[in-house]
This record gives C-alpha cells, sequence and structure tokens, in this order.
C-alpha cells in the first residue's frame, strides 16, 4: 500500500467536540449547529496502490481540496493519520505523516510527494526561470550536482514538449498552458511516487485541457507514479482515473471504480452530480 487514510477529519474554528457527529451526509450540512466550526473533512478513510490513479470529486466546498492539502501537509489535520510508502518509527511500527520531523517532513514533499496547483502562482516561484523553478524541486530532492541538474531539467522540460530554448524564460512569459506543463515538469522532475493534482485544467482552453490530460497520463504510464485527481469535472475524471470517491459536505458518500461511479451511481448525491454533466 502506498497510501492510506485512517479517518482524517480537518476543522476549521473551536470544535465543541461533537461536529463530526452533527455534519455530513446525514445532516445535509458541514457546519456545526452547536459551535458553528466548520468541518472541511470529515473521517474519511482511503487507501492508494502503487500506480493507481483515484479521482476525488465533489461540489465546491465538499473538502476535496482540503483533502489533498492534508496528503502533501500544506495543512495539519485535525485528527486521524496517514501513512505513506511504509514509513515506520524506530520500533518498526506505521509512522504517520503528521509525526515526522520537521527534516523528514520535507523530504517527503521534496522526494516522494509532488503537487500541481490549478494556480500556477501556487506552485511556481516566478522570481525563477522556468528551468529554475524544476531545478528547485530537483536540488530539494537531494541532487547538488550542478550539470546533473541542469541536464535533469532540460529533460524533463522536453518531456512536456516545449522548446529547450526557453528554458531560462520566466514564467509570466509563458501561457497558462504552457505555465501548467512547467508545473508538471517541476513536479515529476524528483520522480515522485505519488502526484497529486488539484483542478489541473480549470480555466484553460478546452483544446488545453486536451493536450494537458494526454501528457498528464503519457508521462504517467511512462514512469510509473501513482495519482490523485481533484477535479469538478467529470470529463477530466473519466479521462484520467481507475478509481473514483465522491465527497459531499466534507464526506465520502461514494467510491468505486471511474466507469461504475458515472455510468451507474448509487448514492443520490453522485446521480445528481453525473446527471448535471449529460
Amino acid at each position: 500500500m502506498l497510501l492510506e487514510l485512517d479517518d482524517v477529519s480537518k476543522v476549521y474554528g473551536v470544535s465543541c467536540g461533537n461536529c463530526l457527529e452533527l455534519t455530513g451526509d446525514s445532516s445535509e450540512c458541514a457546519i456545526c449547529p452547536e459551535c458553528n466550526a466548520v468541518v472541511a473533512v470529515n473521517r474519511v478513510n482511503l487507501s492508494v496502490e502503487e500506480n493507481e490513479i483515484v479521482g476525488v470529486v465533489g461540489e465546491s466546498g465538499s473538502g476535496k481540496s482540503t483533502l489533498l492539502q492534508m496528503i502533501y501537509q500544506d495543512q495539519k489535520a485535525t485528527s486521524g493519520e496517514i501513512y505513506f510508502n511504509g514509513l515506520k518509527d524506530s520500533n518498526g511500527n506505521k509512522l504517520s505523516l503528521f509525526n515526522l520531523p520537521s527534516g523528514k517532513t520535507s523530504w517527503v514533499r521534496n522526494h516522494e510527494m509532488s503537487m500541481i496547483y490549478q494556480n500556477p502562482h501556487l506552485g511556481l516561484n516566478f522570481n525563477f526561470s522556468a528551468g529554475g523553478n524544476i531545478a528547485e524541486k530537483i536540488i530539494g530532492s537531494g541532487e547538488k550536482r550542478y550539470q546533473i541538474i541542469r541536464d535533469r531539467a532540460l529533460h524533463f522540460f522536453g518531456k512536456i514538449e516545449m522548446p529547450t530554448s526557453r528554458i531560462d524564460d520566466y514564467p509570466e512569459a509563458f501561457s497558462g498552458g504552457q505555465q501548467q506543463r512547467i508545473q508538471i515538469a517541476k513536479a515529476l522532475s524528483s520522480s515522485p511516487r505519488l502526484l497529486l493534482l488539484d483542478e489541473p485544467t480549470t480555466g484553460l482552453d478546452v483544446s488545453v485541457q486536451a493536450k494537458i490530460l494526454d501528457l498528464i497520463k503519457a508521462l504517467q504510464y511512462e514512469m510509473g507514479f501513482s495519482m490523485i485527481v481533484v477535479s469538478h469535472d467529470l470529463g477530466v475524471i473519466n479521462h484520467l482515473t481507475d478509481l473514483t470517491l465522491v465527497m459531499k459536505n466534507g464526506c465520502l458518500v461514494e467510491y468505486g471504480l471511474t466507469d461504475q461511479i458515472l455510468e451507474d451511481p448509487q448514492h443520490p448525491y453522485t446521480q445528481l452530480l453525473v446527471s448535471s454533466k449529460l
């Protein structure tokens, strides 16, 4: 098992202690009626195998992006545990990402995982060149030799089908779709085990979206990493993923094979999502 989430929750605000029980699918609400705390993620359990591609869908505010941010350690969970890639403590027990020392957390983020954000400004440093952004990730994964860093940056710049003559241009000189390609090159340059994608094609032209999705799919097939893809677009989920989980009010309400979810949804909310896209 590459990734395992065990009852992971995220509550914003001061909790009364009953927030998880008083919110979620059955209550049709993510705001606690007793204390007004917001339950963004409510006791989610999930496992991801090697080379598996999992989609996460749901309306805005369903908790899907927060879930991704907790896996990547952009946010800390309120409760629960996340286990990744067999990490263990000195006694041989499974070690949660939430209990890692800071240096080890940085190592996991720089070497074992990568994130592609919806907004390139979150995933790229606009004060660095395109090549400098890719190099930053390579250096973070442990490589210090200049020529190897440069060669690897050029290699991945070529992988995203960009002319290597532009590797020293700065991100603002590229279009939105090209910036997403640079994010992809940066994310993959450390050869991560897990790639996290948060609405990777939102705001892009349809033709550009298709090219980005085809590129991601081809690179996943070539490199063999696992992926978790967050999107409100069922077309993106259908194109990329093997399995899909559906979130509503912070809860996981349905989980299964992507084809099954899209063709024969069982939960009323999933049925509504699918029918609205037809």
